[in-house]
């Protein structure tokens, strides 16, 4: 998978479960990421694609991935 097919996927990535299901995790409010991260976040892709979302919502560069969303 290269680089770009990565941040489409993220861009496009939706909760599986909870409050949020069905939502793009780029989405997702801060407070939801903060909460996990006290809590542990899922093993796997998940918590990996949870991970790079959070950093992303911290740095204010959620706006980037707007052109890759599927609409």
């Amino acid at each position: 998978m290269t680089e770009q097919e990565k941040f489409i996927e993220l861009a496009n990535y939706k909760m599986p479960f909870g409050k949020y299901k069905g939502q793009r995790l780029l989405d997702l409010p801060e407070r939801y990421y903060v909460w996990f991260n006290n809590k542990g976040l899922p093993p796997g892709k998940l918590g990996m694609m949870m991970k790079s979302a959070y950093e992303i919502r911290v740095n204010g560069l959620e706006h980037l991935f707007d052109p890759m969303r599927e609409k």
